[in-house]
């Protein structure tokens, strides 16, 4: 009897090729030694449940938010970290998403991902209850109680402010210009210990520093 071939996930090696290292330091914010650091902590958490060198959804649960609990925004961060779309996250995409919260990252780059995180049917647009539905996951991530009228009145306000057309749903340029007037917006794009993760590991998790008041103001 023949053997039936197997198909080889992952990495079969436990060192990042050199060449690797300095192409994603090239396009990313981060250095080589920072991406050669990032690949040992990508090395723990792809296979801290599944032992096969990729991400999967209840492993970056588990890393980033601590917990299993299904949550949109957990989701939507995961799938923004899936760029192909795979339902794993591999090393190559791993960097390039991490590197949006480096906080040597330009801005426009961390505003373009928070647009994407809203954008929940990917139409280019934030629509009316996609913010919302954003918001309330937000909320349940921070253990954060609002009234449903105080929900409401911060989708209102939002779009009051972000929808300078006024046809009920916010571009991309809109989105730009909201941020810039209300940088506590991006405050949870930027993790600082990135920029030390050659010295310390980090905890790699992440929380929803919004606070009630910044989300009402």
């Amino acid at each position: 009897m023949g053997c039936l071939p197997t198909k080889q996930v992952g990495r079969s090696t436990h060192s990042l090729d050199p060449r690797e290292a300095v192409a994603l330091a090239a396009e990313t914010s981060f250095t080589v030694n920072e991406v050669e650091a990032l690949y040992d902590l990508f090395r723990k958490l792809s296979n801290s449940i599944i032992k096969d060198g990729l991400i999967h959804k209840e492993e970056f649960h588990l890393a980033l938010f601590r917990n299993k609990k299904k949550n949109l925004f957990a989701d939507r961060v995961f799938d923004l970290f899936d760029q192909k779309g795979q339902g794993v996250i591999e090393f190559g995409d791993f960097v390039r998403s991490l590197s949006v919260f480096h906080p040597d990252a330009p801005e426009e780059q961390k505003a373009g991902f928070a647009f994407k995180l809203y954008d929940l049917r990917q139409t280019g647009f934030i629509e009316r209850h996609e913010l919302k539905e954003m918001l309330l996951a937000l909320l349940d991530e921070s253990d954060l109680n609002i009234t449903s009228d105080a929900v409401e009145m911060i989708v209102d306000r939002t779009f009051d402010q972000a929808d300078t057309k006024g046809d009920e749903r916010i571009d991309q340029e809109e989105w730009n210009e909201f941020v810039k007037d209300n940088p506590y917006v991006l405050r949870n794009m930027t993790l600082p210990y990135l920029k030390d993760i050659t010295m310390v590991f980090p905890s790699f998790v992440i929380h929803s520093e919004v606070s009630e008041a910044d989300m009402i103001a």
